[in-house]
Formats: structure tokens, sequence, C-alpha cells
């Protein structure tokens, strides 16, 4: 007898952490291989869970242990430039005083930043995503968004 459920259509996903210092700032990461900053993180693997995902990534690339805390963000994103669509968690990671090592074959850099300088530094969606995550620590309420956006 055949599993029905591996015929299902299958979603990329990703997970991350919202680390911040004491100032309230975030932690943003500068990978090696794209132009883009980023939220720490990366892809789920196959069989693992997101919460686990985020958790490995940090560890991995900026040599810190973190227990990933409440969901802060969902976000479907859709298909383009060659990508299918995704589910995006983004997970309360809450305060640390910065990265123990870097990963030198994945980050190029990090940085704390504050609302306005995430926003230059993200690419718009990132951006939105990264706003949602800070007002849902602040606000206890989990965000689901749509490529970045609250849906109408």
């Amino acid at each position: 007898m055949t599993d029905w459920t591996a015929t299902l259509p299958r979603k990329r996903m990703g997970a991350a952490l919202l680390l911040r210092d004491r100032d309230d700032r975030i932690l943003l990461v500068e990978p090696t291989y794209k132009p883009d900053w980023e939220l720490p993180g990366g892809v789920v693997e196959a069989d693992e869970s997101p919460r686990d995902a985020a958790a490995r990534e940090i560890t991995e690339e900026l040599g810190l242990t973190v227990v990933p805390g409440r969901l802060l963000v969902v976000d479907w994103v859709p298909p383009r430039d060659g990508r299918t669509d995704g589910l995006m968690l983004v997970f309360d990671g809450g305060r640390c005083d910065g990265p123990a090592r870097l990963a030198a074959t994945e980050l190029r850099g990090w940085a704390w930043s504050d609302p306005d300088e995430a926003a230059q530094r993200l690419r718009p969606l990132l951006a939105r995503r990264a706003a949602a995550a800070r007002q849902a620590v602040r606000t206890g309420v989990t965000a689901y968004l749509e490529d970045g956006r609250e849906p109408d």
C-alpha cells in the first residue's frame, strides 16, 4: 500500500530567529552566497522541524546555542524567479550579546540593526517580515503574512 500523502505538493521552508540585543536592535547577517542581508536562519531540511532547523542554523552559522522561543511570523512566499512557493517562519531567539563566531563559508558579516538600519539593509520582503516579527514580540500576537504583507 502506498502513502497517498507522497503525491501531495511540497513547499520549500525556511526558519529564522529574531535575535535582539539590550537596546532592542536585531541581529542581521550578510551571506557570502547572495547580495542581500537576512535574519539568521536557513532551509528546513527533510524530516526536520522548523524550530530545530532555526536552532541548527544559528549554531552552524553563528556558534550560538539558542532554544527558539515562540513563533513570531508565518510568511507564505509566492513562486518567482525560478523558485517554488514556500513558507518562512520566524521564531523568537531572545536576547544575546552577538555571535560567538561566523561560518566564513556562509557569512561575510553581521550587524545589530535598529528599525531604520534593518529597512536599509534588508530587501523589502525581508524588511516587512522583520518588522512584523518585531511587532509580534511587542504584542504577543503571531503574524500571518503573504509575501511579507498582511492579507486583505
